[in-house]
Order: C-alpha cells, then structure tokens, then sequence
C-alpha cells in the first residue's frame, strides 16, 4: 500500500476542524484507510542518517497514511481532503469539466519514430492556476507517488509538467538518436547531449532506477516545442527551461506510455486533483494529441459513466438490510453520486473520472461497506457448515517429513526449476527423452525447465555444502512435472520422495534401511504378496525398467512407456554403479529406484565421495 505523508496542521486547515490522533485514526479507519504513522521530518532523518544530520531539519508534525494502491485519486493532500469531506458530507462531489479555449488548442504530435518505444501520449492544461509553496510541493510529490505506483516506476507512464508561458505550441514527440539529442536538463546549468545524460545519471540515487527502459534503444523519445526548445526525454528527465515554479500560471501536462489506459487514468488524476486550484474551479482545458495515423484524439478525457447496481444485491454481499435509498446515500458519500430508480430496487451509480478503481459491481458494494462501517455490520452464524480437512496428499507428506527428519536426515528445499544439463546430461540421458516441461523465455540458464526428478537439486545442495563434516543425509519431499497430453493443462505433477547419502562409503545399506522404514511407517509389508514391496536387481541404467524398457527415472514411477514416448538410451552412461541398483515395487506396480550413483554422475554434480540414494513415488500410497 502507498504511504502519503502530510502535514497534519495543514491537513486539518483543509479539512476546516482539528482532531486529536486518536479521533483522526478512526476517521481513516472508517473511509477504508490507515494512519500508519506520526511523525516529523526531524524524527525520520534522526532514525535513518542519525541525529547529527537532524540537525535542523523540521519539528513540523507528519501524519503518514496507508491508501490503497488503487486509489490514486488519494495519493496527495487535496485527494485526502475532498475525499473525507464528501465522505463527512460537508461538500458534495465536484463536477469535472473539460473545456476548450478561447484562442488556438495546444496541440501534441507524435511521430512515427516513437511506435517501436513508447508509442502513447496524452495531454492537457492547467490554466490560471494560483500556486503556494505548500501546493506546488503536492503537485510534485502526487507525480512521485504516481510514477511509483500506477506508472511502474515509469516503465508504463512518464509524467511530464511545464511552465507553458515559457513554450510555444505545436509540440511534436517523436525520437531520435541519442548523439542528437541535445538540451540542458532539470536543474543543470549547460547543455549535454542525451548520451552525456545518461551516463551522468548513473550516479544519481533518483533517476539511475529509469535509465534501463531506454538506454538499450537505438532511439530515444523527446519532446520539442515548435521553436525546437525541449520539453522532456521521457522517461528520464525535463528540460530546465520549462521548469515549473510556485509562480507558474498556466502549465501545460503530458504523459507518455507504453500503456495507453494507465496514462488517460494518470493524466485525468492530476488535473482533476489540481483543478481546485484553477481561477475556474474544477475546469481543465484541452490539449490536441494526433496521432501517426492521422486520427485526432482530445485530452483529458474526463469520462463519467453511469453503472447499475441492485440494492438487494448490495444488501446480500455486505450482510445488512438497508433500503435502496439510504444505500444511494452511502455510495455518494463515497464520491458515487447515486439515486434510486426503475422499480425502486435499482441504484444508478455514477462513476467520476477520478474513481478508476471502480470496475466491477464488486467495487460499488465495497464502497458501501465502507461507508455502512464495517464495525457496524452485525456478526451472524453462517447458514452452512463446513468442516475444513487437509488436503491428503499433503497430509502425508507433512507425516513423511517428520519421520524422515527422526530417521536422522535433514531436509532440504530446492527449486521446482532447473538447467537442461541437471535431468539430462549430467544424469547421462537425452533432454528429449524426459518429458520435461520447458520454459519458453527463460531468464538464466539456471531455470530452463521443470524438474522431473528430485535427484539434481539434492545433488547440488551436497557439493554447496561439501566442507561440512561427514556424513551427510539429505532428503527432500516435493513435486515434480511431467509432460501429460491427457491433461488439459498438457503436464502434471507427481509427489516424490528422494533421499541421499553422502559419506567415505556409499552406505548402500543406510539407504535400504530408511526404505524399510518407509514401508513400514506406510504400512506396507515386506514380500511379493500383495500389497507387499519388494526390491529387485537391476542391471540396466537407470533411465530403463526392464519391465517396459521406458526411460522411467526420467519421467515418473510407474508410468507407462506408450503414455511417456521414452526412448532406451545407451548404457555407456548410466546413473547407478553396476550391480548396484534395484527396483523398488509395492502394491503390483513399480515406484521408485535405489542404488549407489555412479562416479560419472558424482563426478558432474562436483561432488568427490561415494552417494546412495533412493527416490520414489508416494502417491500409490494414498
């Protein structure tokens, strides 16, 4: 959630009336926000940078206040203000109006060049605004927390503001290379040229976070007006000679995006929050933008929209009984201007441009929630009861892995995804004969695909921890994913249990004792008979079943070769050491191998002594 801080005096001078702490918490609490803090700009430079940089810093009282992050209309001073006082209903929702003016339009045209980079622009302007230093500090940090917020730190939206008495329309956005971009930035005294810019701002704490959504283009996007002088380099920097000031009268807004809703959304936020400050009340002029194509588009939007929303329905999801009209006058109370209509059962909800948060009927029944109170709704039994149960597999597993740890082995928790090399090559196979799910743009070689097998991730945590004293007996319990046409997904998990050991000698007999054990914890008798285990010699390597010749460790235990399409690989690089590997078969079906790794394998995990190890499929068990 974004934190706004505020000047409490100057918050309470807005709001008209003064509230101890304590009454100014439930008021946030009560419209749905949370007074998160109370401090002063003293205190947070004391607590982070010590009290010698305190030093004469600001005692002025802070309030810090949670909003919810889809709430942008709330993210500054005059947001708060007008949304707790139509919420206290001392005023009423103020009308938004575009207007044009008097003399020529401002224009906006963007060129072609900027398609491949950030293709979307929008814009408007302020006209007659009376600024004051405490004003002009909420216009800049309400930009701020927008670029944080809905603009992703810019990635999606740039904001642009600019003293438009010391501009001359039309504005052209285009871009252009680097080497010819040329112009002196916000609060620097000569010129550089946009590469100069970006390697300047690599040592800036603020602005080096930005310089990695352009500084890999061939171009970069810039803004000039109609006498060539540069507005802005979105999204990095505006130029000086625009700079805004408290004396800025007119100011002329503009955003640009890759994403065209997020930037009408953060256009239309700033000019209805600051147009209270206009001569006109609550009036934006507007801008022309025209796009590559020729279409004309005009900002800001301002869109209102009127939704319909039933008060049982109201009623039903919040869990009260109010009438239809006394739900219209919680909602207006919320900025929805609301009334009663049609067979008196309908509520027609007005939606103000400032409200992008509300899409769904969902949102209007939240907002009557807040303004009914919360604490106000009366607690009642459910209809139906239910009886919560874990879910099986996981609650055999949780069993497993306290036993496991009791059998002396200590657990270990690795990733789902893994390189290619860790299931293929270094267990001597094919990566197309293991059916394992691929990741389409993987960003490390690290994690190209999803394991099929348990058997690399602990392979690899034993050579992480080599230097630690002997033995070492690891075990992990966790899903693996195969590949599965017969699934609508096209892949499907198995639970795997896979356990090593890891010492001067293989301590084959360690691991075919903590198999006994298993069995027994899984109430599973020694023998052939059935619903008996058993354990039976294997010569081949570990990527066949000489039962049905697939390459089942590669896969899953017990999966048929006709449903997994494996091919028989060469023996030349098997898993386990010859004459010591076995099958494990319970319950009529095979689910899992022991044995004693093979040097070629050890060897390629970066490990130096012998290793046994079993893994199986629990699932049979359930």
């Amino acid at each position: 959630m974004p934190t706004v801080s505020v000047k409490r005096d100057l918050l309470f001078r807005a709001l008209g009336r003064t509230y101890t702490d304590e009454e100014f918490d439930e008021l946030c609490f009560e419209f749905g926000l949370e007074l998160d803090e109370i401090t002063s700009e003293k205190e947070i430079i004391s607590k982070e940078q010590g009290n010698e940089k305190a030093h004469g810093a600001s005692d002025v009282v802070l309030y810090k206040i949670d909003v919810p992050a889809n709430r942008y209309d709330l993210l500054c001073l005059e947001g708060l203000v007008r949304g707790l006082q139509v919420f206290k209903e001392r005023i009423k929702t103020p009308m938004y109006k575009r207007v044009m003016p008097k003399g020529e339009i401002q224009k906006l045209i963007i060129t072609e060049e900027t398609a491949k980079i950030r293709p979307y622009a929008v814009a408007a302007v302020l006209r007659n605004i009376k600024f004051t230093k405490d004003r002009y500090d909420s216009f800049i940090e309400l930009q701020e927390k927008l670029h944080q917020n809905i603009c992703r730190k810019r990635a999606l939206v740039a904001i642009g503001t600019h003293d438009l008495d010391t501009l001359s329309g039309p504005f052209t956005y285009t871009a252009k290379k680097p080497s010819d971009i040329k112009f002196k930035p916000l609060n620097k005294s000569k010129e550089y040229t946009a590469c100069e810019l970006m390697n300047i701002y690599k040592t800036d704490n603020q602005l080096k976070h930005y310089l990695h959504i352009i500084e890999n283009k061939p171009l970069y996007p810039v803004i000039y007006d109609s006498k060539g002088v540069v507005l802005s380099m979105p999204p990095i920097i505006n130029g000086n000679h625009s700079k805004i000031t408290v004396n800025t009268k007119n100011v002329f807004i503009e955003c640009t995006g890759t994403d065209f809703t997020k930037a009408k959304i953060v256009l239309d936020v700033i000019v209805t929050t600051f147009s209270e400050y206009c001569e006109n009340q609550f009036t934006v002029e507007a801008a022309e933008v025209v796009f590559p194509n020729g279409k004309l588009h005009t900002f800001p939007e301002l869109a209102y929209r009127k939704e319909m929303v039933r008060a049982d329905l109201i009623n039903k999801k919040v869990g009260i009984r109010e009438t239809p009209e006394n739900l219209a006058k919680l909602l207006t109370r919320m900025c929805l201007k609301s009334e009663v209509i049609g067979d008196g059962n309908q509520i027609e909800v007005e939606i103000p441009p400032t409200r992008a948060d509300i899409i769904h009927a969902c949102d209007i029944i939240e907002d009557a929630a807040i303004a009914y109170g919360y604490n106000n709704i009366q607690m009642t039994l459910p209809k139906t009861y239910t009886i919560a149960n874990q879910f099986p597999l996981n609650k055999l597993t949780e069993l497993l892995r306290q036993d496991m740890a009791a059998a002396g082995f200590t657990e270990a928790l690795t990733f789902a995804l893994c390189s290619q090399e860790d299931i293929a090559d270094k267990l001597g196979m094919d990566i197309s004969a293991t059916k394992a799910v691929h990741i389409s743009n993987p960003k490390t070689a690290e994690f190209q695909v999803a394991r099929t097998t348990l058997l690399p991730g602990l392979l690899k945590t034993l050579a992480a921890n080599r230097k630690m004293p002997l033995p070492l007996k690891l075990f992990e319990i966790s899903d693996i994913v195969i590949k599965d046409s017969s699934r609508d997904v096209g892949a499907r998990n198995y639970r795997h249990l896979c356990a090593v050991y890891y010492n001067k000698n293989p301590g084959f007999e360690i691991i075919h004792g903590l198999l006994d054990r298993i069995m027994q914890l899984l109430d599973v008798p020694p023998g052939e008979k059935k619903g008996g285990y058993a354990i039976k010699a294997s010569e081949v390597n570990c990527g066949e079943n000489p039962r049905n010749g697939g390459a089942w460790w590669a896969a899953v235990f017990g999966v048929a070769q006709s449903r997994i399409g494996l091919k028989r690989l060469s023996s030349s690089s098997p898993v386990f050491f010859p004459g010591r590997c076995a099958e494990i078969f319970a319950r009529g079906q095979s689910i899992g191998k022991l044995g004693v790794l093979h040097p070629d394998v050890i060897t390629k995990f970066e490990l130096t002594m012998p290793c046994s190890c079993v893994e199986i499929n629990i699932e049979p068990f359930l």
